[in-house]
């Protein structure tokens, strides 16, 4: 069982050990990983260091899941004006 507090989504972009996540519930939390795996590694203790320094700045923490999902989908491609 993967267990997080948030829900989180895993980003896949064109290169193949290039990956970037966020969580849609809890808002500024970012990061990058060279996996899948190692997105759920990151995620899940960067959620609480994220929540432990919203709290210490004494900013709104929302509450955590009931049923947080976890959605790994390609990025969205960037198209460039020419």
């Amino acid at each position: 069982m993967i267990e997080l507090a948030y829900s989180l989504v895993i980003e896949a972009t064109e290169d193949p050990t290039f990956f970037t996540f966020y969580s849609p519930e809890l808002e500024g939390f970012t990061g990058v990983g060279s996996s899948v795996e190692d997105c759920l590694y990151k995620a899940r203790w960067g959620m609480e260091e994220h929540v432990s320094l919203l709290r210490e700045r004494k900013l709104p923490v929302p509450l955590q899941s009931d049923d947080p999902r976890i959605v790994i989908q390609n990025a969205k491609r960037v198209s460039s004006a020419a």
